[in-house]
C-alpha cells in the first residue's frame, strides 16, 4: 500500500525543529513513497537551507509545491492534497518527530481494516527544555469517536493517516481558522466515513506557553463561537450541545495563560468526560 506524506511549513517555524521533522519522516521502519511539502507563502533563508538539502538527499521521493503567498494551514493542506499521488496520506507537522515505528503502524491497521478511512492514535507533548512530558490520548472505537467529536476534537490532527478519497469526497480541507482539521472530521463522520485511533503514542511533539496563550482571548473566542454555530447549523450538534461548548470553552478562554496550560496538561490531556445526549 503506497502512501504520501503531507507536510506544510511557513515562515514563523525554526530551521532545527523542520530539519528534525523531515529526518523523522525517512527515518522509519516503513518509509514512505512520498513527500510533499507545501511552502506556504516565502520561507526564510533557514529553513530554505533545510529544504533544500532535504530534497538533495532525499530524490525522487520529494515534491514541493511552492505557494506565491501565505494562504493559512487549511488552505495550504487543500492545495497539497491534489498533489499527493498515493491513495493513502500521512500528516505531518514542520516541527514534530514521527516515532521510527508510526508509519509502519498505521498502515498495517489500514490494510487489516479495510473499512477505516482514518486512524489516528496517541502523542507525547513535551515543552521547549524537553522537561515536561505528557501523553495526549485520545478515545478508541467508531463510535465513541462520533460522540466525542460533538464535543471536543477526537482525533490529534499530527497523528492521522487518511485515505485520499474519503477526504476529498467529503469536501477536502477548508479554511477554518484554527479548526481546519475539527471541521474535515466532522464532515467525514457525517458522511459515514469510518474513523479510528490507535492507543499508542506515535508522535512526539512540540508545546509550550506560546501554545497556550494563542489559545485564549478575545479573537479565539468569537473564531470559537463561529465554528460551533457552523457545525450547529450543519445538524452535527443540537443546540444544548451548542450551549454547552461554547460556555465550557468560553470558561477556559478568559483564565490567565498559565491556568489555562495547567487545565490543558493536568485535565484535557486526560480523557475528558462527555454529558449524555437526551435518549442515549
Amino acid at each position: 500500500m503506497k502512501f504520501s506524506v503531507l507536510i506544510s511549513v511557513y515562515d514563523k517555524e525554526t530551521p532545527r525543529f523542520f530539519k528534525e521533522a523531515l529526518e523523522s519522516v525517512v527515518e522509519q521502519t516503513r518509509k514512505p513513497d512520498e513527500i510533499v511539502v507545501v511552502k506556504d507563502g516565502r520561507l526564510t533563508d533557514g529553513l530554505e537551507e533545510v529544504l533544500r538539502t532535504f530534497e538533495r538527499e532525499n530524490e525522487p521521493l520529494v515534491k514541493i509545491v511552492p505557494l506565491e503567498e501565505n494562504v493559512g494551514l487549511g488552505e495550504a493542506l487543500r492545495t497539497g492534497i491534489w498533489h499527493c499521488s498515493h491513495p493513502v496520506i500521512a500528516r505531518m507537522d514542520s516541527d514534530d518527530i514521527s516515532l521510527p515505528h508510526r508509519f509502519e503502524t498505521q498502515i498495517d491497521y489500514l490494510k487489516t481494516h479495510v473499512d477505516v478511512d482514518l486512524v489516528g492514535g496517541w502523542i507525547s507533548e513535551f515543552d521547549e527544555n524537553d522537561s515536561r512530558r505528557h501523553t495526549r490520548t485520545v478515545p478508541t472505537g467508531h463510535e465513541t469517536i462520533k460522540r466525542r467529536a460533538r464535543y471536543r476534537n477526537p482525533l490529534n490532527h499530527v497523528s492521522v493517516m487518511f485515505r485520499k478519497q474519503a477526504v476529498l469526497k467529503s469536501g477536502n480541507y477548508q479554511t477554518c481558522l484554527w479548526n481546519e482539521d475539527y471541521y474535515l472530521w466532522i464532515r467525514m463522520l457525517s458522511r459515514g466515513c469510518r474513523i479510528e485511533n490507535i492507543p499508542e503514542v506515535l508522535l512526539d511533539v512540540r508545546t509550550g506557553k506560546g501554545m497556550y496563550q494563542r489559545r485564549g482571548g478575545r479573537n479565539y473566542i468569537m473564531n470559537e463561537v463561529k465554528f460551533q454555530r457552523i457545525i450547529l447549523e450543519s445538524g452535527f450538534i443540537s443546540r444544548s450541545e451548542f450551549v454547552f461548548n461554547v460556555s465550557s470553552r468560553t470558561f477556559v478562554r478568559v483564565l490567565p495563560n498559565d491556568v489555562r496550560s495547567l487545565i490543558y496538561t493536568r485535565m484535557l490531556r486526560k480523557k475528558p468526560v462527555v454529558p449524555q445526549a437526551a435518549g442515549e
